[in-house]
């Protein structure tokens, strides 16, 4: 009677701050994912929705390509083929080990999910790099400096969405899958939603 999702993907992805931020939980709570800068998630970790009325349960899945995680068979030792659903967590590079959960996905016909997680950090690094591009720039004068800069933000985030976009298209294209949303998160913005 309950939906099983497991949130797999690259170690240090975020996979544990995202399953507690579907919970609504904070980071570092007591019923909270574990959560780090080191390989933190060893095994399977299950976590009921505390939300009476949301029929799930969340699964914090170790992480891939790691020393004692092999990307080839990650899949298989996992026991992802299990779930009702699966959602394919990466950070900043779209990997092989992600098409290789997505085609295992398509075989098995488990709906997957492509995440992008850590958002909010990834536009301001586009932002930093914008502003100090509109500073530097000595053919502008003070008001074009100032209305760029007036914009930035909204032009880092297009920037982001269209450069993620891009690079799963290509992925997913060159491995053979076909076309797929992707969905650019944060643990904070899901949090806050989640919490309403």
């Amino acid at each position: 009677g309950k939906f099983h999702f497991a949130i797999a993907g690259l170690s240090g992805s975020g996979k544990s701050s995202l399953v507690n931020a579907f919970r609504g939980v904070l980071n570092q709570t007591v019923s909270a994912a574990a959560t780090g800068f080191t390989e933190t998630t060893v095994i399977v970790g299950r976590y009921p929705d505390p939300n009476p009325e949301k029929p799930c349960v969340w699964y914090d899945v170790p992480g891939a390509g790691t020393l004692t995680i092999k990307d080839w068979d990650y899949f298989n030792k996992q026991g992802l083929y299990i779930f009702d659903a699966i959602i394919v967590l990466f950070d900043n590079r779209f990997t092989a080990t992600d098409i290789a959960i997505l085609r295992n996905c398509e075989r098995w016909k488990i709906p997957a999910f492509i995440v992008r997680s850590k958002s909010d950090y990834q536009v301001e690094n586009i932002k930093r790099t914008l502003v100090d591009s509109i500073e530097e720039d000595e053919s502008l004068d003070e008001d074009e400096q100032a209305s760029r800069l007036e914009t930035v933000l909204d032009v880092a985030i297009e920037e982001y969405k269209s450069q993620t976009r891009q690079n799963v298209e290509k992925n997913l294209n060159d491995s053979g899958l076909g076309s797929q949303e992707v969905y650019l998160v944060s643990y904070k913005a899901v949090l806050n939603t989640v919490r309403g």
